[in-house]
């Protein structure tokens, strides 16, 4: 383990710098928009609250629909071109959200951003997995992490404050700052990391290589498969409940304010930014498969402590309810991220990552398509019980298959050093 910030940052390369460096600002427009797209579609723009969740699922569904072949695209072409397609449409979809006022111009939008998060998860891990090497790697994961949710977690208090359901040019506006936002990972593509090859350019191809492995033979792998369904299940109660399933019992159940939910998203990346290097650091040279494992019970208790802020709704104690649960779950996300995407990339080879990343991603947009949709019916017929039993139960699940996993992944890509090394 690299010691200390300084030390990290003195180790990455040139163009790990650059990668990193513009994380949180890129971030910060996704941030304005996180935690009130549903509220936006259900409380300004006036669908149900099922119809909105069901939307909320087309950017998961359209992202699972492309990650494959944006997975074997970027093998084949490279990251940088795939990104800057993704890129674009992002512009697009944000730009089109923020003036729909009927739900099938919100369908296109949506559709459009989920096009991005199609290419964008697979194409910059392989990317960085490509300028960053060894124990290096986990680090970069974590703190690139830790940056995002920063950007994310300064843009929803930023958020919090400025929009306003009785005033829908608040909304417009969050809207286009987010798709500006995206303009500054395109300037880097085309700017300082115009040079970057991933191993599917044809300039970095090596015509004496190993044949590059398909989506069936990656999938054969035992590992693989565990990886791929717990990550499913921790997307679908853990980051597919965040757009949907808790700002609407927020607001429904507990209900607090668009303020507080705001606030719940800075606490979340309070957490992550103090807690991530520091996790890091515990969990460096040990087995990820146990991380993962005290990430379900963290968790568990998160959804908890949720459930019980139903119990008080409009009070104080519901609004410190709400906010705990986000800083309770903040701190299993740092266990979670450095390491589900680093099995990935330690199993994968240098001309097979973007399939690789990609299945992590399918896995991912999964997860997020479920989610928002059982979220929305379940709090829509007014199960608010059954909905916290379902997450604790997907905790303990994720807790089982972490066990499994165990079982069936090399050593080194369960990030246990070698003895001689």
């Amino acid at each position: 383990m690299t010691s200390g910030i300084r030390g990290f940052w003195g180790a990455l390369p040139t163009e790990g710098r650059w990668l990193l460096s513009t994380v949180a600002i890129q971030t910060l427009g996704r941030g304005l928009t996180l935690p009130f797209t549903i509220i936006y579609l259900h409380e300004v723009r006036g669908f149900d609250l099922g119809l909105s969740g069901a939307l909320m699922s087309l950017i998961a569904i359209t992202g699972l629909v492309i990650t494959g072949p944006g997975g074997t695209l970027i093998d084949r072409f490279g990251a940088r071109p795939v990104l800057l397609v993704g890129l674009t449409s992002m512009i697009a979809g944000c730009t089109l959200l923020a003036f729909a006022t009927e739900p099938a111009a919100a369908a296109v939008a949506l559709v459009l951003i989920g096009v991005n998060f199609g290419v964008s998860w697979p194409g910059f891990n392989a990317l960085i997995a490509t300028v960053v090497q060894g124990d290096l790697r986990q680090q970069y994961f974590g703190v690139n992490f830790a940056l995002i949710n920063l950007g994310i977690g300064v843009g929803g208090i930023i958020g919090g404050f400025y929009v306003d359901v009785d005033a829908p040019e608040t909304f417009t506006t969050i809207f286009l700052v987010d798709a500006a936002s995206s303009l500054i990972p395109m300037a880097l593509l085309l700017g300082p990391l115009r040079r970057v090859r991933t191993h599917g350019d044809p300039a970095a191809d090596d015509a004496d290589a190993a044949p590059v492995a398909g989506y069936r033979e990656i999938l054969r792998m035992p590992a693989v498969r565990w990886l791929t369904l717990l990550t499913f299940i921790s997307v679908f109660i853990g980051y597919g409940q965040m757009e949907a399933g808790f700002p609407a019992f927020a607001r429904g159940t507990a209900e607090v304010s668009t303020q507080v939910v705001g606030f719940a998203f800075a606490v979340n990346t309070a957490v992550i930014v103090l807690l991530q290097f520091t996790v890091l650091k515990l969990i460096s040279g040990r087995r990820r498969t146990r991380a993962m494992q005290v990430m379900a019970g963290v968790w568990a208790l998160s959804w908890i402590v949720l459930g019980a802020t139903g119990l008080v709704p409009d009070t104080l104690a519901a609004a410190i309810g709400v906010l705990a649960f986000m800083g309770v779950f903040a701190f299993g996300e740092t266990l979670l991220q450095p390491t589900v995407p680093a099995v990935y990339n330690d199993l994968a080879t240098d001309r097979n990552r973007g399939r690789f990343n990609a299945i992590n991603s399918g896995a991912f947009q999964g997860g997020a398509i479920t989610g928002p949709i059982a979220a929305g019916v379940l709090l829509d017929q007014g199960l608010d019980g059954w909905y916290i039993a379902v997450m604790v139960l997907g905790c303990v699940g994720i807790g089982v298959l972490a066990a499994a996993l165990e079982r069936r992944i090399p050593a080194e890509a369960n990030g246990v050093v070698p003895a001689d090394a």
